[in-house]
């Protein structure tokens, strides 16, 4: 039987309560296992003596192991091919951030240097949206709890992750219960991660919304709109078919009411497909009830895999005027990072059959930054 990652909390606690052991043991395991990352569960010290032969025999520290690590040029991006126990393959991106740089609302910016998280919930996707390399792969497999947060263990080798962003491979929310339960220990001893500084993004799966921040409160909903209109949306994102706009609106106004919260809206800008000026009326109309942060995000070109071209520079500078102008909807364009090394909006992909990387993350200006 394949051993179990140690921060798997579902089948670790298990085993402890069955065992008899105190599951307060659990979260010193794992301080223990990030400050000394090359050693096994079975070495932290002061365990009870139960704990050792449970340990042993059913857990692993890590059960994924880096494949290769790449960074781009200026060295801000770090992309992460991660290998899962069972031989698939998913990237995680490490993005930096020197918050001293530039002004943010006319003022000088505090702060200092931070690290953005980019994880994955799954091998592959079901949502197959057409302008998304993933989604080219199909779905293969969800993701344990304990994997996805062993992304994090790997990225914290590297640098000082502040911030998570649920924007990798997969769909969130079709692997509902393994990311709440990853997102409950990354904001527990020791990862203690602010709520507020993690991102949940999803293209729209209503009935997981509806009970999110019940589950979740205070992290960060962010949604792949990516058209202001049903049909536009169901011909680039065909998993939309299943999720009426009227309906997801309407989720979100009631997440909204819960949470009190910005709604962080995704919209990738297709040239000639949803970055027109009707295209921006229709999203401002659709928008305007709900507190939320646009953000354009350029498209990027993923190869063969697409027929889509990036907007023009005017297209989405008119997008970001109007939606500020006219309807007072705070609207940012996306920072894109990593591109040298495919590692920006839409382009990751994992070539399983040859069990190397040709992708990267989604990427995004400073969640911190969005939520002010």
């Amino acid at each position: 039987m394949a051993l179990r990652s140690v921060f798997d909390v579902g089948a670790i606690t298990t085993e402890f309560e069955d065992a008899g052991i105190s599951t307060r043991f659990i979260s010193s395991i794992w301080k223990h296992l990030l400050q000394n990352p090359n050693s096994a569960a079975h070495d932290v010290p002061s365990l009870p003596s139960a704990a050792y032969p449970l340990l042993r025999s059913k857990f692993k520290t890590t059960t994924s192991a880096l494949a290769s690590v790449v960074e781009s040029k200026d060295k801000v991006t770090t992309k992460l091919l991660i290998k899962l126990q069972n031989g698939s393959f998913v990237e995680a991106v490490i993005m930096r951030y020197d918050t001293r740089l530039g002004t943010y609302d006319g003022k000088p910016r505090s702060g200092g240097q931070r690290s953005t998280l980019c994880i994955s919930s799954q091998v592959g996707c079901k949502m197959a949206c057409k302008f998304c390399a993933t989604g080219s792969m199909g779905f293969k497999s969800n993701l344990s709890s304990g994997e996805i947060v062993e992304q994090l263990v790997h990225a914290s080798c590297f640098s000082h992750i502040r911030n998570v962003v649920f924007m990798g491979m997969g769909e969130p929310l079709n692997n509902y219960s393994a990311v709440i339960e990853a997102i409950r220990v990354m904001t527990g001893v020791p990862f203690q991660l602010s709520p507020k500084r993690i991102t949940v993004s999803t293209v729209g799966i209503i009935h997981a919304i509806n009970k999110l921040h019940d589950d979740l409160p205070n992290v960060n909903l962010a949604v792949s709109l990516h058209a202001p209109v049903q049909d536009i949306r169901c011909q680039i994102m065909p998993a939309a078919r299943a999720f009426p706009l009227e309906r997801l609106i309407d989720a979100l106004r009631i997440y909204q009411m819960k949470s009190q919260q910005k709604i962080f809206i995704e919209y990738i800008m297709l040239d000639g497909v949803n970055d027109e000026e009707q295209h921006v009326h229709q999203l401002g109309k659709l928008l305007e009830t709900l507190q939320v942060v646009v953000n354009l995000i350029p498209f990027n070109p993923i190869g063969s895999l697409s027929c889509f071209a990036t907007s023009t520079d005017h297209n989405v500078k008119r997008f970001q005027k109007i939606l500020r102008g006219v309807y007072n909807i705070r609207t940012t364009v996306r920072q894109q990072m990593g591109q040298d090394i495919s590692g920006a909006c839409g382009q990751l992909v994992v070539n399983l059959s040859e069990q190397r990387s040709v992708g990267g993350a989604s990427l995004l200006t400073d969640i911190e930054d969005l939520s002010i």
